[in-house]
């Protein structure tokens, strides 16, 4: 009988540690393969949703997820301005509004 360790068989253990391997690898890169799907679903409904309010992306990967879905850029909505006639009127009516809340005692309106 031969004396010392016993030699483990390379054969079995390489062919065994490389399939776990595989098998990882092969597991990463389904879960890489449906990450990206479901990335790219959430930019087409951000997509979506960004036309439905009319502001086009004009950063990064979301212009470029809107240029690759063939998406015409959205105009941006234009506000009026109030002039100064405008805000002064609006200044006098909350004035007026505060100094009759405040003769009924009312901290808030």
């Amino acid at each position: 009988m031969p004396r010392g360790r016993r030699k483990k068989q390379a054969d079995g253990v390489l062919f065994k540690s490389a399939e776990w391997i595989g098998w990882a690898l092969g597991g990463l890169e389904r879960e890489i393969s449906e990450t990206r799907e479901r990335l790219a679903v959430l930019n087409e409904q951000a997509a979506t949703l960004r036309r439905r309010i009319g502001v086009a992306a004009q950063r990064g990967v979301e212009a470029a997820v809107v240029a690759s879905a063939g998406a015409p850029a959205a105009k941006r909505r234009r506000r009026g301005k109030m002039s100064a006639e405008g805000r002064k009127r609006i200044s006098e009516m909350m004035k007026k509004r505060w100094l009759e809340a405040k003769k009924k005692n009312k901290n808030r309106l």
